[in-house]
């Protein structure tokens, strides 16, 4: 349990955070209340995001608790293994601004299924719309609130979903309120707050170890030196070894940073491409931080633990008469032990700006889809006000739905690893989709159907198998290559039915795919330091470093 002026500072911050996400939503509202364009305002905020807004919401809306709570649990079990997942996405972030996003601002979309349909056909976008509602309902609420669940308890000793309920209704009622100005707005605050605490930690953890050398002297006296590694040899016991990486997670990251409409609505809401491709570029350099201050706290753990330093015998339990470490509980474990009072205030903050960010916007990109592309394709003549309350009624519904998936979620060891789980089934048909959609002239509306049809199949049949048959084939299969075997699957259905039935491009069609991948490369952006492609060369040349170092 954490000192009463820790509670205090958390409950101060919840109400600020609540008073800024209502009036700067309201406020933007008002200020726009004689243009036509309602519903724009409200699930895009008026197109007027510029890049620094853009990129601190993106970073916002992707970290939430399951990252502060699950990479340092991560940290404790497998090292830096799991930084791979951060590290990763700026390669997945440069591919959007390099590429993905001169198409989505170009066309004029509201939502990804929207782009489906200009590029493809409206079977396609329907199909995306229905999954990518399910997907934001499991994988950005559901698992954050689990989180968010098991840290609340863990600290302030309130039942698991007694906490989750009030923090998600207060993060309801000013997102659903607000619309996306509020939700852009408040994560950009929240960023602010969830990197300083994540600091805060990090600097505490290596203070207290005395160092790095500390650090890597006790792993090597418990022969743990692998926990440093971030590629893994083939046959290691994480199941995630590095071809794994390098195959899988593209599959993964595509979809997610690039054809997740919860993720690119930030950028949907640029008020132009130079602005929409400094975003993701912006992110992508965040991106550099979070295994330094997410991860490698959980390795400290490690070690403290192994020094007496860091008490972790609240976490131990008995499983088939043998004693394990149940480490969900590390981070907050960390936080109670080793944070200075007052100080712990500011880390449940950040813990709450997770929480908070990820539910704001993964509502949002609902009521968004809910509203452009289900309730408007039955309701044609719809007005903006309708089209606004349809879509605050969506998430509401999501909402209690997320509540109810909790109890089933749980049920995995690692919540990192559960939800990679999950979307390692979710991604390859959409992922290819996309990518022969802006690459192949040749992907035709009818093969994008199929492929989406039979993957999202396939994949569902596959997570059954696995979990209903653990010892099997299937089940023995890392989730990355999963993704990568799916991906491929996928690939074959389309390109084979491109063959068997021909594009036939329409006007708009004929424009949205790249002739050669060099002509994304032919708008010259802003000149100096914030020109795109030196920003992305420099970020390819910092990361690849950096795997090169912690290989």
């Amino acid at each position: 349990m954490i000192h009463s002026l820790d509670t205090g500072i958390a409950i101060v911050y919840i109400a600020a955070i609540f008073v800024i996400g209502l009036w700067s939503g309201i406020r933007h509202q008002y200020k726009n209340a004689k243009n036509k364009n309602a519903a724009g305002e409200y699930f895009l905020a008026g197109k007027s995001l510029r890049w620094p807004v853009i990129g601190m919401a993106l970073f916002a809306t992707n970290i939430s608790c399951v990252h502060l709570v699950s990479l340092a649990q991560s940290g404790f079990d497998t090292g830096l293994l799991n930084g791979n997942f951060e590290w990763m996405a700026a390669f997945t972030l440069i591919l959007l601004a390099l590429f993905f996003v001169p198409f989505y601002i170009r066309s004029g979309i509201t939502t990804l299924p929207d782009f489906l349909e200009k590029r493809y056909d409206r079977a396609s976008r329907d199909w995306l719309s229905v999954v990518s509602v399910l997907s934001a309902i499991v994988v950005h609420i559901s698992f954050s609130l689990l989180a968010g669940g098991i840290v609340l308890q863990t600290l302030f000793g309130v039942n698991l979903y007694t906490s989750i309920i009030v923090i998600s209704v207060i993060t309801a009622i000013y997102t659903v309120i607000g619309g996306l100005k509020a939700v852009v707005v408040t994560e950009s605050i929240q960023t602010v707050v969830l990197l300083s605490g994540a600091m805060i930690m990090s600097v505490v953890a290596y203070q207290k170890m005395g160092g790095w050398e500390p650090m890597v002297a006790v792993l090597e006296k418990n022969h743990q030196l692998e926990k440093l590694s971030m590629m893994r040899p083939q046959g290691d016991s994480s199941g995630l070894p590095w071809y794994a990486v390098f195959l899988g997670y593209p599959i993964l990251g595509i979809w997610y940073w690039c054809a997740d409409q919860t993720i690119v609505q930030r950028v949907l809401g640029a008020r132009d491409e130079n602005n929409a491709r400094m975003g993701p570029l912006f992110c992508g350099f965040i991106k550099i931080l979070p295994v330094f201050i997410f991860v490698m706290p959980g390795l400290f753990a490690y070690t403290l633990s192994k020094t007496g330093h860091l008490d972790i015998s609240a976490l131990k339990t008995f499983v088939n008469g043998k004693e394990v470490v149940n480490s969900k509980g590390i981070y907050t474990l960390m936080i109670v032990q080793l944070i200075p009072k007052g100080l712990a205030g500011v880390l449940v903050a950040a813990l709450l700006s997770g929480l908070m960010s990820q539910i704001s916007g993964a509502l949002n990109s609902i009521s968004t889809l809910a509203s452009y592309d289900i309730y408007r394709r039955r309701k044609p003549e719809a007005t903006d006000k309708q089209l606004v309350n349809a879509g605050k009624i969506a998430a509401a519904i999501s909402l209690v739905f997320s509540l109810l998936l909790l109890p089933l979620l749980n049920n995995y060891e690692s919540i990192f690893n559960g939800l990679n789980d999950i979307i390692a089934h979710i991604a390859p048909p959409i992922t290819c989709v996309f990518l022969l959609g802006v690459f192949w002239s040749k992907a035709s509306a009818l093969s994008a159907r199929y492929t989406l049809y039979i993957g999202s199949a396939t994949g569902l049949v596959t997570f059954i198998a696995g979990k209903v048959f653990p010892a099997s084939f299937i089940g023995q299969i890392p989730f990355m290559m999963i993704a990568f075997y799916l991906f491929c699957f996928c690939v074959f259905i389309q390109v084979t039915f491109s063959y068997i039935y021909p594009v036939q491009h329409t006007a708009e069609s004929a424009r949205l795919y790249w002739k050669t991948p060099l002509e994304a490369l032919q708008s010259k952006g802003w000149k100096g330091l914030g020109n795109y492609k030196l920003l992305s060369a420099l970020l390819i040349i910092i990361m690849s470093a950096l795997f090169w170092f912690f290989r």
